[in-house]
């Protein structure tokens, strides 16, 4: 019994000192003070600290396809930094929150400036305005993009009446592209008209989309001004780096070449989009009236642009168009075209040969 009386009084004494090492627990009263602390809310901030607020939500509730809202945006976030520094300076004096919205402020305000001087407005040479208005703006090719394209590695030459910009089988055709800016231009071949290069027109458009594969070849016709011309001149290489460098602009470029080269084909056709001088001038048809555009495109697509091209006009006077081989030249199949372009059958023309030589 002694024993278990001394075991009894030492657990008593030991267990004391056990819990001494413990924290101690937090009354009942500080308990009570921690779950209703949340009850007793401070009251409502100052005026500027909900509008500095609002304004913030403002800026993020603007639909981006609003022109301006990039700009608008940086506006209203650097607004609602103001009046968080007025608010924490004034009525709070809280030194952190003033410093981390001046910081806010700063880099808005980089950012707001730097959206304006992307906006300024670009002066494009007064020159250049009808070809970008005309020929580029259409397109969604912006001011600086376009002054890009046209202020570093291109020039604007003049010629005066009577100059040649190429003749035929002499000038090479992988040197430059240009676009005439003002006058006009005549397009011969062996003497024979074709068509005429008005404004905000490419000059050499078709020899500039067949040579991208062959180079070193010489123009097959003669581009003669009719009046004292100005136009803009790229070097070739150069702008072919650059469209290389910028897929957007590459791609206006081939639209922009194709579409004129289509435009020649059809003026080559249709002898009344020609001017009255033209008309007039000895009293000659154009070779254009006496070719289909199906014939013209085949003699463009063939290698012997010159030896198709004089066959046809050798046998323009008759029946020989229709009696050309197709061994002449590379032949693009268009057989759909025919009943189109060509308005006079076989068959027709056999019947009333005089009636199509009238015409002409």
């Amino acid at each position: 019994m002694s024993t278990t009386a001394d075991l009894t009084t030492a657990y008593y004494t030991t267990l004391p000192q056990l819990f001494s090492g413990l924290p101690q627990l937090e009354n009942t009263s500080e308990l009570e003070s921690n779950i209703t602390s949340c009850q007793q809310w401070e009251e409502a901030h100052h005026l500027l600290f909900h509008l500095g607020n609002l304004s913030l939500l403002a800026g993020l509730v603007i639909p981006t396809t609003l022109g301006l809202h990039m700009i608008i945006l940086r506006l209203l976030i650097m607004t609602g930094c103001c009046l968080f520094i007025a608010w924490a300076t004034l009525y709070r004096c809280t030194l952190d929150i003033m410093v981390w919205n001046v910081v806010f402020l700063v880099v808005n305000f980089m950012h707001f400036f730097y959206l304006l001087y992307k906006r300024r407005p670009i002066k494009i040479d007064r020159e250049l305005k009808s070809v970008y208005k005309r020929m580029f703006e259409p397109l969604h090719v912006r001011e600086a993009l376009f002054q890009r394209l046209t202020g570093q590695f291109c020039t604007i030459q003049t010629l005066k009446k009577g100059q040649a910009y190429a003749a035929e089988d002499k000038t090479c055709v992988d040197e430059r592209l240009s676009i005439l800016l003002k006058g006009k231009m005549k397009v011969t071949y062996r003497g024979h008209f074709l068509h005429n290069i008005y404004t905000n027109a490419f000059i050499d458009s078709p020899e500039f989309r067949s040579t991208q594969m062959h180079r070193g070849e010489k123009f097959q016709v003669t581009i003669m001004a009719e009046e004292n011309c100005k136009f803009l001149c790229w070097s070739r290489e150069r702008l072919t780096y650059f469209l290389e460098s910028d897929s957007f602009l590459n791609e206006v470029f081939r639209y922009l070449i194709g579409k004129d080269i289509t435009n020649k084909l059809y003026s080559l056709n249709d002898p009344t989009l020609s001017d009255k001088a033209v008309k007039k001038m000895d009293r000659q048809p154009s070779l254009c009236s006496q070719l289909s555009m199906t014939q013209m495109r085949n003699s463009m697509a063939s290698t012997g642009d010159t030896d198709d091209l004089h066959q046809i006009l050798r046998g323009s006077g008759g029946s020989s168009l229709q009696k050309s081989k197709a061994t002449m030249m590379k032949p693009i199949d268009e057989a759909m075209e025919d009943d189109v372009f060509e308005s006079d059958s076989p068959t027709k023309t056999d019947q009333a040969p005089s009636t199509s030589h009238e015409e002409v």
